[in-house]
């Protein structure tokens, strides 16, 4: 049986499904959600039934540094050159043997010029409003551990023997 991804009737993932899920516990940390599913595991329960659910989402936005027209430049020559490197050495394919460092060259020089004035002008365009880098990452504050309900009795008499304690339910 597979389920719709939600707001999205389309999509269905058919290995993320279980048909009638029970929770097995709460934790406030992936490991020791993974820490249950293993120990589950290690005494031979059919893990299969088993999926962690991070829940609570949230975004974290880690501010890297302050963004400056040098900056957005020298983040253009970089992606420039990468992007020059790349359909240089596709031209270069096609180009006589004494010309294919020269085709690349090329590239390279005008991938450069490019990312330039696309950095600059990207920089230039957000007027002040977003004047740092940053790294956003979504994590989740809790995770579940579900198990198919045909196992989900078996399941919780195992956890009850884990030796640090049994699982908040």
């Amino acid at each position: 049986m597979t389920r719709p991804l939600a707001g999205r009737p389309g999509l269905t993932l058919p290995s993320l499904a279980l048909q009638y899920p029970r929770s097995l516990g709460v934790y406030d940390d992936y490991a020791d959600a993974q820490r249950a599913v293993d120990y589950l595991s290690d005494n031979e329960f059919p893990v299969q039934n088993c999926m962690i659910v991070g829940t609570d989402l949230k975004q974290v936005e880690r501010i890297t540094g302050r963004l400056t027209y040098a900056r957005a430049a020298i983040a253009g020559v970089a992606s420039g050159a990468w992007m020059g490197l790349f359909i240089g050495l596709l031209l270069g394919l096609f180009a006589d043997g004494s010309a294919f460092f020269g085709v690349i060259a090329t590239c390279v020089g005008i991938g450069i010029a490019f990312g330039v004035i696309t950095g600059i002008a990207g920089y230039a365009a957000t007027g002040g409003r977003r004047d740092f880098t940053s790294v956003t990452q979504v994590v989740a504050t809790r995770y579940e551990v579900l198990v198919e309900h045909t196992v989900a009795e078996q399941a919780r008499e195992m956890l009850a023997k884990l030796p640090v304690g049994d699982p908040q339910l």
